[in-house]
């Protein structure tokens, strides 16, 4: 039976369309799409479980996206030929689609729900991360899952002051933004992004011009679910709700945690506050009530809290540590903290702060990107640890998370457009989060940046961040400057902003409700400005410039380049000549063959080692011009001349023939030289007769006038 496929086409407007179709694939599925761009192609499913497990009080969601090397004719690496674990871009990917989904499914939809995205078809001018959103999307718009408010992604670029939708790799390699945006049709929900230092009006612009795309993008979400028959959405057991027990939680709590949050208290003693208040409430109930309630006395009372805190900011303009909604919390920072390290900082801004190192290599450290959608390098990367102990909780450590990839990418796309280009080393940079109270990712930032001049990497202008946070209900909204993390859990918006003096370097938004303005984003940007400036100030009163070179213990990098057809004589048979240098020398050498050139990095802390692998270089790599005197010295005596090294480039060594010593008839070399004589010799070229190099003593002293014959 021949499957009845329904299809929508997206027209970008430049001859290049998106297509949705469903019908042939994955069909026992709740739903299930295949979106092609190009010959890029990704089948995305949506598969939801139809009652909720006992007990569970949130969405548990899974958005999983994967890269199938077969998509672009590969093998996977490694020694199991098997796609393995997630690569951090497939896991950037996940959060990305996973952000914006999560906020619009319904809040007591509390059913086990995967969202699965395959990249089954790779082509290099389409980016496929930027088309899956709008695949699971259109997977759940084609299923019964309730899902009501269709989204979808995009990319957007600027390539020479024009903005483009999802541009090609190529096309981003030229452009100064690089932006994902998701959205519905009457919001944006995330944006995540790198730019080279552009204004705010800028990036509101835009956020804009992708928010038209996208609008498109969701119309043909909708024709496609139409063409399927609008499937009916499914019923589903929402959240047990009691009215009287909600009123009886608020009347008890309500005043109680209006007043603990205008008393500007610190996180844990708050805590505490907020926790007694929650045991009186409970206190309120029977056993038997709370045997059978309890759990909605913990939801009535969140919810109570949570109003209460939000109303305090809207009301009294007083936040939960007693800040005006711009101030932004004390900060001390420190550099050169650790004696061993290549670079190391600390920053500390109220109850977060991160350890910042940074570590100097050659090009064999670089970061390998192998996805069947990129192949490259990294010279500059950033890794983000979050532990437990930094919140003051003991939990399970399961290998990096999700969340710190992610949070790791955003400080490593602030920083890395000011790291120079002509940078000679491989640079890693490991945030180390030691307390948490408000965005450690931003704390990441600034500690990186102040560890990278202590480094001695010369910046081109230092970063800083700022995570801003918003409270509104509905037509009241307060603006708030760098959020502790209740305010994150509680407000309606999370906006990381980063960038130098003069522009914006990066950011990352999270939205949790409907219908933001665009002038309540606008003044959220301008109020970042301010509060990121102020925190560049820090910052630069601290450490103002990179310091002039690198520590003292810290290696030294120095690049050459040499002829491609001397790359072998470096590295010597079997790798013996380049071995044994490194180890007098104690440098490491890497050599790269680029453009049939070989460039060389010496790596070391010793500059008499660095000097000696030089003087080595210039050894080998010696072409004496013909015609031209040059220094040499006796290494060796033999019956028919001697064997004279170039003394500008030991290891060179050349035949003087006796013939060459001196005009005169030389029946015994010694006579003439000894061994370790230094002298000039010319150099003649390649003889035509032994092919072999000559050189001549006697060419660089007149020759004595004949004696007449008698």
């Amino acid at each position: 039976m021949i499957p009845q496929v329904s299809k929508e086409i997206i027209d970008l407007g430049d001859g290049r369309s998106i297509s949705i179709e469903t019908g042939k694939l994955a069909k026992q599925a709740d739903g299930s799409v295949v979106v092609r761009m190009g010959d890029a192609m990704l089948l995305a499913t949506a598969v939801s479980a139809r009652t909720s497990n006992p007990g569970v009080d949130f969405l548990p969601l899974t958005v999983d996206y994967r890269e199938k090397f077969a998509a672009a004719g590969r093998f996977p690496g490694g020694f199991f030929k098997r796609e393995a674990r997630p690569s951090d871009s497939e896991v950037l990917t996940m959060r990305l689609v996973d952000r914006v989904l999560r906020p619009l499914f319904p809040d007591d939809y509390h059913a086990e729900t995967q969202v699965m995205i395959q990249l089954m078809s790779h082509d290099e001018k389409v980016m496929p991360d930027a088309l899956a959103g709008l695949a699971a999307s259109a997977a759940l718009a084609v299923s019964d899952i309730p899902f009501y408010n269709l989204i979808s992604e995009v990319r957007v670029a600027r390539v020479n002051g024009k903005l483009v939708i999802n541009p090609s790799r190529e096309e981003l390699a030229n452009s100064d933004i690089d932006m994902m945006i998701g959205a519905s049709k009457d919001s944006v929900a995330m944006v995540e992004g790198e730019m080279k230092e552009i204004s705010e009006a800028e990036m509101v612009e835009a956020i804009k011009f992708a928010h038209e795309a996208i609008k498109i993008q969701i119309e043909a979400q909708e024709r496609l679910r139409a063409a399927v028959g609008s499937p009916a959405y499914r019923t589903y057991e929402g959240e047990k709700e009691d009215e009287a027990i909600y009123a009886k939680v608020k009347a008890a709590a309500y005043d109680k945690c209006y007043a603990i949050a205008q008393e500007a208290s610190g996180k844990s003693e708050r805590g505490e506050k907020f926790a007694a208040v929650k045991e009186e409430v409970k206190a309120l109930f029977t056993e038997e009530e709370l045997a059978e309630n309890g759990d909605l006395v913990g939801k009535y009372f969140y919810k109570t809290n949570k109003e209460a805190v939000r109303n305090v900011i809207l009301e009294k303009g007083l936040r939960l540590d007693g800040r005006k909604t711009t101030e932004i919390r004390p900060i001390w920072c420190e550099t050169d903290y650790l004696p061993s390290v290549h670079g190391s900082s600390i920053f500390t801004r109220g109850e977060t702060q991160a350890l910042a190192t940074v570590t100097l290599g050659t090009s064999r450290e670089a970061n390998q990107i192998d996805s069947p959608s990129e192949q490259g390098e990294e010279k500059f990367y950033l890794h983000y640890n979050f532990p437990p102990f930094s919140t003051g909780e003991a939990k399970p450590l399961r290998g990096t998370s999700r969340r710190e990839v992610g949070h790791g990418n955003l400080a490593q796309r602030a920083l890395k457009n000011m790291i120079p280009a002509d940078c000679p080393y491989t640079i890693r940079v490991v945030s180390e989060v030691l307390e948490s109270n408000g965005s450690s990712s931003m704390a990441t930032v600034c500690a990186g940046t102040m560890a990278l001049m202590d480094a001695g990497v010369q910046m081109v202008k230092p970063v800083s961040g700022i995570a801003m946070g918003l409270i509104t209900d509905g037509q009241n909204f307060a603006v708030l400057s760098d959020i502790l993390g209740d305010e994150d859990h509680l407000g309606d918006m999370d906006f990381k902003v980063t960038g130098t003096a003069d522009g914006i370097t990066a950011c990352q938004m999270d939205i949790k409700i409907e219908g933001l303005r665009y002038d309540i984003m606008e003044q959220a940007l301008a109020q970042a400005r301010d509060g990121r400036l102020h925190i560049l100030g820090k910052l630069t009163e601290t450490i103002a410039t990179p310091r002039a070179d690198v520590k003292a213990h810290a290696p030294k990098i120095i690049t050459r380049t040499i002829p491609g057809n001397f790359i072998g004589a470096l590295i010597g048979p079997g790798g013996k000549v380049i071995q044994e240098l490194q180890k007098a020398t104690g440098t490491t050498i890497v050599i790269n063959e680029v453009d049939e050139q070989g460039v060389i990095e010496i790596l070391g802390t010793d500059p008499d080692g660095i000097q000696a692998v030089l003087a080595k270089i210039a050894s080998i790599t010696f072409k004496p011009e013909i015609g031209e005197a040059y220094e040499v010295k006796v290494i060796k005596m033999l019956d028919f001349g001697a064997v004279v090294e170039y003394t500008a480039a030991p290891g060179n060594e050349v035949l003087l023939h006796v013939s060459e010593l001196a005009w005169e008839r030389t029946e015994n070399v010694a006579d003439v030289v000894k061994m370790g004589d230094v002298f000039q010799v010319k150099y003649l070229g390649i003889d035509p007769k032994t092919r072999k190099e000559k050189v001549s003593k006697k060419a660089l002293v007149p020759r004595p006038p004949r004696e007449e014959k008698k």
